[in-house]
């Protein structure tokens, strides 16, 4: 799988590590950067991965940043992007099999390597179920994002 990841200074060391594991289980790797532990913006990022995945340069999404909560919320304002903050292994995995989630948010400060090797394999391992009630809760979150794309609302 083409996998794009995307990091801001606090999440960058966790973004290397990230990248070497993805490579090692076979995937490949598009880096939107950040390449450095200098301080930048993380919206910047977020929408490099958004950009990515809707532009088909990947499949997948991974955005670090210190907590995980600016990326989330940054890269949730791009159509078409599901972000989701995860920091246990259920909600990696829950959050495309029901949610259809497409980026996978984490914060370096809040967890370790492993844990965030293990968020990523779930993620990377889960697929949309296409349950009807799921299909059906997407749908609706589709027409908000709709709604809200074609008014001044």
């Amino acid at each position: 799988m083409r996998v794009v990841l995307g990091s801001d200074h606090a999440g960058y060391e966790l973004k290397r590590t990230l990248a070497e594991y993805l490579r090692e289980s076979g995937h490949e790797v598009v880096d939107v950067g950040t390449y450095t532990t200098a301080p930048v913006d993380y919206p910047d990022y977020a929408e490099a991965v958004g950009n990515s995945l809707r532009n088909g340069q990947a499949e997948r999404g991974v955005l670090v940043c210190g907590s995980g909560v600016g990326a989330s919320v940054a890269a949730n304002k791009i159509p078409r992007i599901r972000a989701g903050l995860c920091h246990d292994y259920y909600s990696a995995h829950q959050g495309v099999e029901h949610d259809d989630m497409n980026v996978l948010v984490l914060g370096a400060r809040v967890i370790g390597e492993e844990m965030a090797k293990e968020l990523l394999h779930a993620f990377l391992h889960a697929t949309f179920s296409g349950e009807e009630r799921h299909v059906r809760r997407l749908e609706k979150v589709n027409a908000i994002e709709a709604h809200y794309l074609r008014s001044d609302c």
